[in-house]
């Protein structure tokens, strides 16, 4: 296998609530396509934003109940029109940039079912190749804001195949063991949690997956915490091999993902972990020795 690279940037992006507020819309399209700009002046092939990059519909904005408690979200409060507009935009950059472009963003469904949390994967060529939807609802997602998603989803840019993670899938393993088995080189990971302190036991569990599965994980969160989580790559040994900025800016980071043949990345990990489960059984051994537990 000759050597080959990708260049990856992922984004720590500033946090938007209010999806009825045209200004804030606005701006997070245009934060998102300067740092897109970024990412390619740093020659990036992929830039990797954070969940609800346009917007993180506030559960109190939407409220029916709100502004003080929650209740089923009222969804015709979102000023979809705007969305699509700021959505095109970035699309049409991505082509122009020839910049594969990957961010959280809420998918509107037909009335009256609620939309889902999604990822869009904007394609080099400006178009959306695919869409992954969040499947691990927090209580207050599934029960007021929005429609779970049903499946993994995977894309590839030069020959590196990517996955989608999204919010509070991150504390589901067997989301990412399934990456494993769909062999993905990186999960891209978008994870917001606007409104409350940073968790930080959260990305390292991010750095756990990356290490069981032996591949990359890509890290996105809002500025806001990057004083105490800054968005970041983790290589397939769970350590952080790049992170954007501490002072609570929006910024990008960019790594070179690396793989050869006798790379230490190499699949030779993941070989021996499928060989050993495909070996795990639940038929006891035919011998007393094994089989009795309470003796020398």
């Amino acid at each position: 296998m000759p050597e080959s690279t990708l260049r990856l940037a992922v984004a720590q992006t500033s946090s938007y609530d209010d999806p009825s507020d045209l200004d804030q819309l606005r701006a997070s399209g245009n934060e998102l396509r300067r740092l897109m700009r970024q990412a390619r002046a740093a020659g990036a092939r992929v830039v990797h934003f954070t969940e609800g990059a346009t917007c993180f519909p506030s559960k109190y904005v939407m409220s029916v109940d709100g502004p003080d408690q929650v209740g089923d979200a009222d969804w015709s409060r979102f000023e979809w029109d705007v969305l699509r507009e700021e959505l095109a935009s970035i699309a049409a950059l991505a082509g122009e940039l020839k910049l594969w472009t990957v961010l959280g963003s809420v998918h509107r469904l037909t009335e009256p079912t609620r939309p889902h949390n999604s990822q869009y994967v904007i394609s080099d060529q400006g178009t959306v190749a695919t869409r992954y939807d969040e499947r691990t609802l927090s209580n207050t997602k599934i029960t007021y804001m929005y429609t779970p998603g049903s499946a993994p989803v995977t894309f590839e840019v030069d020959g590196f195949r990517f996955g989608c993670a999204l919010g509070m899938d991150v504390h589901f393993p067997e989301l990412f063991h399934a990456y494993e088995r769909l062999d993905v080189d990186c999960v891209l990971v978008s994870h917001n949690t606007a409104g409350t302190e940073p968790n930080t036991g959260t990305p390292t569990e991010a750095r756990g997956h990356a290490s069981t599965n032996t591949y990359w994980i890509s890290y996105a969160v809002i500025a806001d915490h990057s004083p105490a989580i800054p968005s970041g790559v983790i290589n397939p040994y769970g350590e952080w091999a790049a992170q954007c900025v501490t002072d609570g800016s929006s910024s990008i980071a960019v790594l070179d993902m690396v793989r050869t043949a006798d790379h230490p990345f190499s699949p030779l990990a993941r070989n021996w972990r499928n060989k050993t489960r495909a070996g795990l059984s639940d038929v006891p051994l035919a011998d007393d020795r094994s089989t009795v537990r309470t003796g020398f």
